[in-house]
């Protein structure tokens, strides 16, 4: 037990934080998250499948067939300030006498800036303020360009979050990332009723611009694509952020003496997500949208991964209502088993054929009565990001995984071929069941390996600390979920990671 004052504790209680997840974490940070173990790269055949042809549109055509009778809810993690879109402006801000030379990235924002959807409200803005865009630039007078980009008494783009940036022009108007949210979805997620669910995940400081924007522009989505939106919001529970320590392994305490305790990453969102009661529920980043002209591709592999999971979960939801209702013959289990293998990459172990008949039946249900994943797979180009990867679990068994780079031994040279071999990566693009045969919602916390959370070093006040993440949303929070890799094109993955992103194709 660790020794918390009465203070802290108390601080615990308000944030619902609980000690014993405390008590838990900082014996992670002690003993760490143990690696990895990367058995194999995932190639097609192997882990990846590859759907072209007349089965692509054999899926395609299930799931626009299925989808009119389902409830489909899209899930957008949405959450936290935009900051580090703009960290390389903020950099050549933070400097009392910047060289451009030293600075490529405002200088290519500069270059860029009149392509940008939100020009013209940064015009307007520095207009209202006695200024004009273009003496400013002609006199490279960037600071006062980037403050009104930046600063809340212009358009407060450094607090707000990226679902609320204007990313894409169109002839008589401009889309922030969550309009094209409702775009997208409007083409791929429509349920019984012409009814298109959104669900995303906020911070408590942004709920309000979130509300207005959607006041002010539902009715316009609405009307052009004849649909009703339902739109949910939901905030990351405090108590799931973690404790930070020092380089001792003691909780680290800021210069108050409190005990700091930070966000624990995307994992933290698995509650939101459990939370969550559609028939089909997919989810996507916030930030990984393109305008109209380009959205085909992403629709169409939507489209293509909805069906894959509805064909899946039809064949496990009717395997496990006949061993529900029938003896477990010879047959049945063989023709499972090989079910497993082939459309869910699971194999059972060697000492499968020595259980008994009623072991058997057990086993097969437990491995069938699992949420269901189906996750889009983009072919490796270099771009950051978690991959897929056959990996050994603690009981010997091997699986398919999501694995971020953080969680692997690089100093394992084995490890680190396979990493650098590596075929896929992995663009958060999944499709989720998460019902089961009687309609029954799994509790997805009960499919999470809480050892694969990952510690990173950070800073506050110039003092360096260790900070813990949790279990990734689509990595190790599921770990134990069926899973299912399908390989889609490189043009379904546009991420904005630097607002100079935005001056790439995929978003002009």
């Amino acid at each position: 037990m660790e020794s918390f004052t009465t203070h802290d504790l108390e601080v615990m209680r308000q944030s619902k934080i609980r000690r014993e997840d405390v008590e838990e974490q900082l014996k992670y940070f002690r003993k760490g998250f143990p690696a990895m173990d990367l058995v194999r790269n995932v190639t097609v055949g192997d882990g990846i499948r590859r759907i072209e042809g007349s089965e692509k549109e054999n899926f395609i055509k299930l799931y626009e067939d299925k989808s009119t009778s389902l409830s489909i809810q899209k899930f957008v993690p949405a959450s936290g300030a935009a900051t580090r879109m703009f960290k390389a402006l903020y950099a050549y801000l933070n400097e009392d006498q910047p060289d451009l030379n030293d600075h490529s990235d405002v200088e290519e924002f500069m270059n860029g800036i009149r392509n940008f959807a939100f020009y013209h409200d940064l015009q307007k803005v520095i207009d209202d303020g006695g200024d004009d865009i273009e003496e400013l630039l002609a006199r490279d007078e960037y600071k006062k360009i980037l403050h009104a980009l930046l600063d809340e008494e212009g358009l407060n783009y450094g607090f707000l979050p990226k679902g609320l940036i204007k990313f894409h022009s169109y002839d008589d108007h401009s889309r922030t990332a969550a309009e094209e949210h409702l775009a997208e979805a409007a083409e791929y997620a429509v349920s019984a009723g012409k009814k298109v669910y959104i669900h995303f995940t906020v911070s408590p400081q942004h709920r309000s611009y979130f509300d207005k924007l959607m006041e002010d522009v539902i009715e316009r989505y609405e009307k052009e694509n004849d649909v009703s939106y339902v739109i949910t919001y939901s905030e990351q529970n405090p108590g799931t952020n973690t404790i930070a320590v020092d380089f001792d392994n003691e909780p680290f305490r800021d210069e108050t003496g409190e005990i700091l305790y930070r966000p624990g990453g995307h994992g933290a969102l698995l509650e939101n997500l459990d939370r969550m009661d559609g028939d089909v529920v997919m989810i996507k980043n916030i930030d990984n949208v393109v305008p109209d002209h380009l959205k085909k591709p992403t629709v169409t592999y939507k489209k293509l991964l909805g069906g894959v999971l509805i064909d899946v979960q039809q064949k496990i939801h009717a395997y496990l209502v006949r061993l529900e209702k029938e003896e477990l013959t010879h047959e049945l289990a063989a023709e499972i088993a090989s079910f497993l293998k082939e459309e869910v990459s699971y194999v059972v172990s060697e000492s499968f054929t020595e259980l008994s008949d009623r072991e058997k039946k057990s086993k097969l249900a437990e491995i069938l009565h699992r949420p269901i994943r189906v996750c889009g797979m983009v072919i490796n180009t270099g771009a950051p990001g978690g991959g897929p990867f056959w990996v050994k679990g603690k009981d010997g068994s091997v699986s398919l995984q999501i694995v971020e780079s953080a969680q692997i031994n690089m100093e394992d040279p084995l490890q680190k071929k396979m990493v650098e071999d590596a075929g896929y990566f992995n663009p958060t693009d999944v499709v989720c069941g998460l019902k089961d045969h009687r309609g029954d919602s799994f509790d997805l916390m009960n499919y999470r390996d809480n050892d694969t959370g990952f510690i990173t070093e950070k800073s506050l006040g110039g003092k360096k600390l260790k900070a813990l993440e949790l279990p990734g949303l689509w990595n190790g929070s599921m770990a134990d979920w069926n899973t299912i890799f399908v390989e889609v094109p490189a043009d379904t993955f546009n991420p904005v990671k630097s607002v100079n992103d935005l001056l790439k194709k995929a978003h002009q």
